[in-house]
């Protein structure tokens, strides 16, 4: 029996990752730092938010990848979730490849009640 079949096919909770688009990021380089940025997020969740994480877990883990143009828009939508009391987590990185050590790169939103995301990142456009 397939575990997925008796869900319901109605999401409720999603994550958001959020990637600047002015990195100019190679495609392994966005997806390595999307990947940070929704497992540091998942953790703040489940932490903070656990019927919150546990939801969106028995959901099937719903990713939403989005894109800023810039730092200045990252680090806007990184405050108004954290206003909203959304657990995130900002990314930089290790400057061991393609960007200088500590250059700020994603933006990991939720899981949270896609209502409450969708105030927030709903006029984003997909990465």
């Amino acid at each position: 029996m397939d575990v997925f079949a008796e869900k319901s096919s109605e999401f409720r909770f999603k994550q958001v990752i959020v990637l600047r688009g002015d990195l100019n990021m190679s495609c392994g380089k966005a997806i390595a730092q999307a990947c940070h940025a929704s497992i540091s997020a998942s953790e703040e969740a489940r932490k903070k938010k656990p019927s919150w994480w546990r939801a969106w877990m028995d959901e099937g883990q719903r990713k939403i990848i989005l894109r800023v143009k810039s730092k200045h828009e990252l680090l806007e939508k990184e405050k108004e979730a954290r206003n909203a009391g959304i657990p995130s987590a900002l990314i930089s990185d290790m400057g061991l490849t393609e960007l200088p050590p500590g250059t700020i790169t994603a933006l990991g939103i939720g899981p949270a009640p896609e209502k409450i995301i969708d105030k927030i990142t709903g006029s984003l456009p997909l990465y």
